[in-house]
């Protein structure tokens, strides 16, 4: 009996310690980020230990409901106990539909960076082959097609992308949790769909694998039922999508260990095919091998990234925030997530930073009981930028941002200029006789890279929404004046601001 007592309390204690692994190093509260602790203390707010602690002790799933990460967990229950006992393996897939991941991906890919960080392996899957098939999940119409060329080259780029976020996340989450072993973390294994696709004939898949597939179920699926009564109708390429991502998910059960798929709430359809698929590919496998026990899969969705008010962030709504710098620079990420709504404020800081629990809590009261400072807003920025681009990138965006709004009496060009070298999208390169040659609007859209027209910024102008950066109080109101060299900061800096847009311009002689 003693020695029974014994190998129960060796096993609740390995559980325990599995599932809290990030415990393991000694609390270090030098690695937290200077900065962040600099900002927090600002509001007297510190990261302590039992504060690093009390997160990582909490089950996983429970942190990841807490932080709003999850819309729906296919047998949660079952996820639950195999979580607490043993490393599983997780893969979310992207397409190359376009030449970088936005914001709203990121929801997914936040819930295989906290599995990895608890000793979890984790497989990012790039779709070099489904890419060019089309996935109908959340869409009314058929994708545009894409060229072999681009497709490569949209390939390429996410898939350092999606290395560099879990590379950069690991290394982040340290410098906010620093009781997490970075050095603990499980396996991060980027895949490619097309290595097994490119060797699959049609054929080979149909004459193995398609009687297991059931067609009354492809037509049940929301994303089929929808196009299928729309005018356009739906293709067999992207009727068959479904079929694609489902042995995707066996191919990588079957090879690598993967147990569960992580996703958008779009695709909780696919999600469930791929489960369904291995499901029935055990059975049989059972039956042949006379074995009886059946292997679980699990499925985890991602709620789609909106605004309090509803707004939907992605591709299909227009106003994607990419994570490619040289799409979107990491000042504009800043001052995006700096400028949302008070009510986003505690709902992306749970989603977007690795700062413990209670310390947001002490931030989102912090911002509650001053909300004209934007305190929240700054913690928000900051961090999404250190988390996707690195520690540090926050505090320089911080900084940029300080030295554009704040006093422009003060403001030195030669400081500004500087700190946006490190950005060049954001800093054009105009002469004097540009300068003091051409009306504002001819300016602004130079400035703005010809993403806005000209006709656009006169109607701003004449609604009062444009000014001079030198001068909170310089509206420019008419569009045929030219601007003087008083109106330069130090005859080499030009600030304009459009309504919420700053456009900034170094002249030269």
């Amino acid at each position: 009996m003693p020695t029974l007592r014994l190998r129960n309390l060796t096993e609740a204690f390995s559980r325990r310690l599995f599932s809290t692994s990030g415990l393991v190093r000694t609390f270090n509260a030098g690695k937290i980020s200077p900065f962040i602790t600099k900002l927090l203390k600002s509001r007297d707010i510190t990261i302590t230990e039992k504060d690093c602690q009390a997160e990582l002790r909490k089950p996983l799933l429970d942190v990841l409901h807490d932080r709003g990460l999850i819309k729906t967990c296919i047998n949660e229950d079952g996820l639950r106990k195999i979580i607490a006992t043993k490393k599983v393996g997780l893969y979310c897939g992207a397409d190359p539909t376009a030449k970088s991941l936005h914001l709203g991906n990121l929801l997914p890919l936040m819930i295989l960076l906290h599995f990895n960080l608890r000793g979890h392996n984790i497989f990012p899957l790039i779709g070099g082959a489904t890419g060019a098939v089309g996935d109908p999940s959340g869409r009314t119409t058929e994708r545009t097609s894409m060229t072999n060329d681009s497709r490569a080259d949209h390939v390429y780029r996410i898939s350092h992308q999606l290395l560099n976020f879990f590379q950069t996340g690991i290394k982040y989450a340290s410098t906010r949790n620093p009781a997490i072993d970075d050095t603990n973390c499980g396996v991060l294994d980027l895949k490619n769909n097309y290595k097994w696709w490119g060797e699959m004939g049609m054929l080979q898949f149909l004459s193995t694998y398609g009687r297991f597939i059931r067609v009354n179920q492809m037509l049940a699926r929301d994303s089929v039922k929808r196009r299928i009564s729309s005018e356009q109708g739906i293709g067999f390429n992207e009727f068959t999508y479904q079929v694609l991502q489902a042995y995707d998910f066996y191919y990588l059960n079957r090879t690598y260990g993967v147990d569960v798929q992580v996703g958008g709430k779009d695709q909780y359809g696919n999600i469930v095919a791929g489960i369904d698929f291995i499901s029935r590919l055990n059975k049989e496998d059972n039956k042949n091998n006379g074995k009886k026990q059946q292997n679980s899969c699990f499925g985890l969705t991602a709620p789609l990234l909106t605004t309090a008010s509803g707004v939907k962030f992605g591709k299909s709504a227009g106003n994607a925030i990419f994570i490619d710098p040289e799409l979107t620079p990491t000042f504009d990420i800043y001052q995006f997530m700096y400028r949302v709504a008070d009510e986003d404020v505690e709902r992306f800081l749970h989603m977007f930073s690795l700062l413990p629990l209670p310390v947001i809590d002490k931030v989102v009261e912090a911002h509650m009981h001053d909300k004209y400072t934007r305190f929240g807003q700054t913690v928000l920025a900051c961090e999404i930028c250190d988390l996707i681009y690195g520690d540090g990138t926050g505090l320089i965006n911080h900084n940029m941002s300080k030295l554009i709004f704040e006093n422009p009496k003060t403001v030195d060009a030669d400081q500004i200029i500087e700190a946006f070298s490190v950005q060049p999208d954001l800093l054009t390169k105009l002469t004097m006789k540009q300068a003091l040659g051409l009306s504002v609007p001819n300016l602004l859209y130079i400035m703005s890279h010809g993403v806005k027209s000209k006709n656009h910024f006169r109607r701003m102008m004449k609604t009062g929404a444009v000014r001079n950066g030198k001068s909170r109080k310089m509206k420019l109101m008419d569009p045929r004046n030219l601007l003087k060299r008083k109106d330069l900061i130090d005859e080499k800096l030009l600030i304009l601001k459009a309504g919420k847009d700053v456009y900034i311009a170094e002249i030269t002689e």
